[in-house]
């Protein structure tokens, strides 16, 4: 049974173990370096908040909500992130480990340079997403619009791109190495592919 956050906001290298952060409004608030053990958000408004570095362990974030939320260099394992309304979201530098992402909308999510590994993104929407040089393995996205994803420079092992709903890829189209697609996506692709190849297509 969680208790609830009663406290009056974040603090940077704070500690939060078996919470539950309900309707809070975290905006603007500092919590960089924090670690959230078994905690639960729900509805928390995220507005500029800054967590960059913190650690959220066997947690469930549902129906956050915030634009240019600060989670670089962060680690999430075991987190399941639910409805979000998310965007501009730092995340580069971070380390996703066994994390969901189902439902909602995030929109110009920074995983730059991220690690990524057994994740999957279910039903959800993302626009504009950017992998660039980041690492990606075992990740899976189910049922998903994405939209304007870009992989440049990242590396990607066993990640299943054939669930998508959608695909549109932005740049980095020559990391395709291992990840695995449809026929029909593989069509969808084939004019930035020949461009990426330098093949002319005629006729």
């Amino acid at each position: 049974m969680l208790e609830w956050f009663e406290g009056g906001g974040l603090e940077p290298d704070g500690d939060y173990d078996g919470l539950e952060f309900r309707e809070a409004d975290l905006s603007g608030q500092d919590g960089g370096g924090a670690r959230f053990m078994d905690c639960a958000l729900r509805g928390c408004a995220l507005d500029g908040t800054r967590l960059s570095r913190a650690r959220v362990l066997d947690s469930s974030w549902a129906g956050v909500r915030g634009v240019g939320t600060d989670l670089a260099e962060a680690t999430w394992r075991d987190v399941e992130l639910t409805d979000a309304r998310l965007g501009g979201t730092q995340l580069h530098g971070a380390v996703l480990e066994r994390v969901l992402v189902r439902g909602g909308k995030i929109d110009f999510l920074n995983l730059r340079g991220a690690r990524l590994k057994d994740v999957v993104f279910e039903g959800c929407v993302l626009v504009e997403p950017d992998f660039g040089g980041a690492r990606l393995e075992r990740v899976e996205f189910v049922d998903c619009a994405v939209k304007g994803v870009e992989f440049s420079g990242a590396v990607l092992k066993d990640v299943d791109l054939r669930g998508a709903a959608s695909l549109e890829i932005a740049g980095g189209v020559d990391r395709l190495s291992g990840a695995v697609i449809s026929t029909a996506q593989l069509l969808d692709l084939a004019p930035v592919l020949a461009g990426e190849l330098g093949i002319r297509v005629e006729g």
